[in-house]
């Protein structure tokens, strides 16, 4: 069974259906394996959780500002 696994920072309830709706169809169509045989991980992170620059994502952001 095919899995599908994606990072994201805090999407919404909706964002995250539309993710693994999207995901499924778009992975069933190019693999020609039913959707129905698909699982989708969304796993949501804190910003400090992701490092860029040698920073965490939240510093990263308030220094862009």
């Amino acid at each position: 069974m095919p899995l599908i696994s994606i990072d994201a920072v805090h999407p919404t309830k909706e964002q995250k259906e539309q993710l693994v709706a999207e995901l499924t169809k778009t992975a069933s169509k190019i693999l020609n394996v039913d959707e129905k045989f698909f699982y989708v991980l969304v796993k949501e992170n804190d910003l400090d959780n992701w490092g860029i620059g040698g920073q965490t994502l939240a510093q990263f952001m308030a220094n862009k500002k």
